[in-house]
């Protein structure tokens, strides 16, 4: 089994951003930190706390090279990996978040273990 994540940006222009971000502290070995980061600090959709500026802020309290991941950022290095990953999310029928996939098959929701459990059972006995 391997455990990837796939973006799913589908609240606006900010959380394009914020995921481009993310993956800008991936180039820097901090894509989980930053991931948990904003996270913490979501205040709603489009509410401005995922502006240019509030992610290079959280870029420099984790310590990343701010030059690096401003380059990186506001060059849009990850734009197209975004979009792409939200619209083959979206092709599979996810609309909403949190969501699994499974061996190309979605799980929509804050599901219990035994869920994911005879999910993956099901598909190792195959």
């Amino acid at each position: 089994m391997r455990f990837g994540y796939i973006h799913f940006a589908f609240l606006g222009p900010e959380s394009l951003l914020a995921a481009e971000a993310s993956e800008c502290a991936a180039d820097q070995n901090a894509f989980w930190a930053y991931h948990d980061a904003l996270f913490a600090i979501q205040i709603g959709e489009s509410e401005g706390a995922f502006q240019a500026d509030n992610l290079k802020d959280i870029a420099a309290q984790l310590g990343l090279d701010l030059p690096i991941f401003s380059e990186c950022l506001d060059s849009g290095k990850y734009q197209d990996l975004v979009q792409e990953e939200s619209a083959w999310v979206r092709s599979i029928g996810v609309q909403s978040t949190p969501a699994f996939v499974l061996d190309g098959q979605p799980i929509v929701g804050a599901q219990p273990f035994e869920v994911f459990q005879q999910a993956i059972e099901a598909r190792l006995n195959r």
